[in-house]
């Protein structure tokens, strides 16, 4: 069974270490499909750019147990090996729970952990660390050890030194390089996409060979057996009359998972790429428009310049149903307010304006307040929230705000993170939805029907 890639908390080098040993499956042509535990595009976007298969998210809270397991053992099953990388810590999960954690998806797979700890300034508080870390859960399994930051023979030693009597793997010792350092930003690592650092694949093969016990690892990342599971599929749902659909994706937008344009494929839709970036116009024969997250703010500028985009997206508002998440939602305000307090003009779509503000991030508890087209009244569905930036407008009064257009705009639900009560939140009318939740729509089939009849196609469903 594939292993899971996971620390004491995050900043450990999970990423770091997933990447090196995925360069060096590729320089040898070893294929090796990577999973990402949580709600993360821009890890999952570092693992899919270096040649190897598409990274797929884990994540129990928005999937549910059953679409993780299926996720992992349909796409698992095509290459011989595998690879899990967790996130934060090995427990931290919702909340203070240990659910949805790198370490429930662990139990769940039956997957071992290989740990990677942060050894920099430490050598007998790591035995106490990983001692810890291993006898806080006695289902789970770890069954080897990686430190980082060991920069030195007599450190490397010395850790030896200390874990001679312990029955654990040590599979290797990564010193600091800043060659292999990802570059951050606000919301976690840069991502390729977005003028991004290409890895340099052969230097990353080549330190893991240098650094990493390589062929004992190996041994952890060989794929599942075949064995019966429930293929995720889309067949009963029939189409009738096919409308496609237009996606802006480009170095601006690109918060989406790989399931999302998979499952209209699969039913029958067709998908076309929109850039905002390169100023294009939506395609005519686009009946709605889904704008995914991404970082406006970075390219507010570029984006108020793009007068073509922005001229046809107020045209596509009369007719077309628009769905917009997070940074895709900024776009439609009036204005982008930079970190420099300069305004730049976006669509005038939505009546605010979007301005810097504190980190808003995590999962969502999602309930319906009305019939919207993502989600009728009391319908419950989940979400996550991933930006630092707010609406200036005070979301209680949408029901009282006329949009340019001439229609009443209100919230579509009320949402809630771990121990907070409920807010409403988000814009929509009967032709759009707009809204800083993300959402996972294949695994949550009511809500992909709303959306799938809010594009205006037919569905008929196979008694």
């Amino acid at each position: 069974m594939p292993c899971v890639i996971s620390s004491p908390s995050t900043d450990s080098g999970k990423t770091t270490l997933s990447l090196l040993i995925s360069c060096w499956a590729f320089s040898k042509g070893i294929k090796i499909q990577t999973f990402k535990v949580g709600p993360d595009y821009l890890d999952q976007q570092q693992l899919s750019s270096i040649g190897q298969p598409i990274c797929r998210n884990l994540d129990i809270f928005l999937s549910g147990e059953e679409w993780v397991q299926e996720i992992f053992f349909k796409h698992s099953f095509k290459y011989e090996f595998s690879l899990i990388e967790g996130a934060m810590g090995l427990f931290d999960g919702l909340g203070s729970t240990t659910y949805s954690s790198t370490a429930n998806i662990s139990k769940l797979l039956s997957a071992p952990v290989i740990f990677i700890v942060n050894a920099r300034g430490q050598v007998a508080s790591l035995l106490a660390t990983v001692r810890g870390f291993r006898d806080f859960d006695s289902k789970l399994s770890i069954a080897g050890i990686i430190f980082n930051n060991v920069n030195s023979d007599r450190h490397k030693k010395l850790i030896e030194e200390v874990f001679k009597n312990e029955n654990i793997e040590i599979f290797g010792f990564l010193p600091s390089d800043s060659k292999i350092t990802l570059k951050k930003a606000s919301l976690g690592l840069i991502s390729p996409l977005d003028n991004g650092k290409e890895i340099d694949v052969e230097y990353f093969a080549d330190f893991a060979e240098r650094n990493l016990d390589v062929f004992s690892l190996i041994k952890f990342l060989k794929s599942p057996q075949k064995r019966k599971y429930n293929s995720v599929s889309f067949e009963d749902i029939k189409i009738d009359k096919i409308k496609p659909i237009a996606i802006a994706e480009d170095k601006i937008f690109h918060f989406q998972y790989p399931e999302t344009k998979e499952f209209l494929s699969e039913i029958g839709i067709p998908l076309i790429s929109w850039s905002i970036y390169d100023d294009e116009e939506i395609p005519n024969e686009a009946s709605s428009l889904i704008i995914p997250g991404g970082f406006p703010e970075k390219y507010a500028n570029h984006i108020s310049n793009s007068k073509k985009s922005l001229n046809s997206l107020r045209k596509f508002r009369k007719n077309g149903f628009i769905y917009a998440e997070c940074g895709g939602m900024m776009i439609l305000g009036d204005f982008i307010k930079d970190e420099n307090g300069n305004n730049h003009k976006m669509s005038g779509i939505l009546p605010f304006r979007s301005k810097k503000s504190k980190l808003s991030v995590g999962y969502r508890y999602i309930e319906g307040l009305k019939d919207t087209p993502i989600i009728k009244q009391n319908q419950l569905t989940r979400g996550h929230e991933f930006h630092y930036w707010e609406i200036e407008n005070n979301l209680s009064e949408l029901d009282l705000i006329k949009a340019e257009h001439g229609k009443k705009l209100s919230c579509p639900w009320k949402i809630k993170s771990w121990n907070t009560e409920y807010k409403n939140e988000g814009f929509f009318d009967e032709k759009l939805h707009a809204s800083w939740i993300h959402l996972h729509l294949p695994s949550s089939p009511e809500v992909a029907k709303n959306f799938i009849d809010a594009t205006q196609i037919t569905i008929s469903k196979d008694s």
